[in-house]
């Protein structure tokens, strides 16, 4: 039998936030149900694929913050 999943409380990038049993890292939330959505600059709208907004655990950081610091040696 399956170990029981603990909730985790997952946001969006516009601040909403979900509280799901889940192992995962990240969710793709596809429904879309917000009246911002279409607009939203968080949306990711992949080729051949239904548009979606990555939920991610609170607290947790971009997977690309480390490259807010980034500085690059003069060539």
């Amino acid at each position: 039998m399956p170990a029981p999943r603990t909730p985790v409380a997952f946001q969006a990038g516009c601040g909403r936030q979900w509280s799901l049993p889940s192992a995962e890292a990240d969710l793709a939330y596809t429904e879309q149900a917000f009246p911002e959505c279409p607009g939203c600059t968080h949306r990711v709208e992949p080729e051949g694929g239904p548009p979606f907004c990555t939920l991610r655990p609170v607290g947790t950081a971009h997977p690309f913050a480390a490259l807010a610091g980034l500085v690059l040696p003069d060539e």
